[in-house]
């Protein structure tokens, strides 16, 4: 098991984060550039050598119901995947549709980790997101739509 300094000496090779002291002796390390209102990729790094990395939805992760993955027994290449992967995971932008095939787009299937689905469907000028046959949102524009859905921890399901 790698040392809580080790830890934080790998972790300082990714000049894209930043350290954030927290309580009882605890370091978060934020990516500040993230597309997503996330921007914790390490999460309380502890003097003890437990933490946790933010993965999402990311296969090849045994992550918990909020994404994170503990790194307490990780080796120094298991810890630096994680990282790399997280942060590419904060920075892609998904695939923007170009306007004439946003307008082609009718209905689309999302899932989250968890396995729930919701539809976004193209209704009258508006994007409305359902679970089920009840309506949760309606968006002025697909943008909009894609980014509530990613947001809220939803993929696209490729048909």
């Amino acid at each position: 098991m790698l040392t809580f300094e080790e830890k934080k000496a790998i972790i300082g090779t990714f000049p894209q984060l930043t350290a954030k002291d927290v309580s009882l002796k605890r370091v978060n390390y934020h990516f500040e550039d993230s597309l997503y209102e996330k921007t914790v990729v390490v999460y309380h790094l502890h003097p003890n050598g437990n933490g946790f990395v933010f993965v999402g939805d990311m296969p090849g992760y045994e992550a918990d119901a909020k994404g994170l993955v503990n790194v307490r027994d990780f080796t120094e290449t298991e810890l630096r995947a994680a990282i790399s992967d997280s942060i590419r995971y904060l920075s892609d932008k998904p695939e923007e549709a170009p306007v004439e095939q946003e307008e082609l787009i009718k209905e689309t299937e999302w899932k989250n980790r968890e396995g729930q689905t919701l539809k976004l469907a193209n209704e009258d000028e508006l994007w409305n997101v359902y679970t089920g046959l009840n309506l949760e949102e309606s968006f002025e524009s697909f943008k909009e739509a894609e980014r509530y859905l990613l947001e809220e921890g939803f993929r696209p399901q490729s048909k």
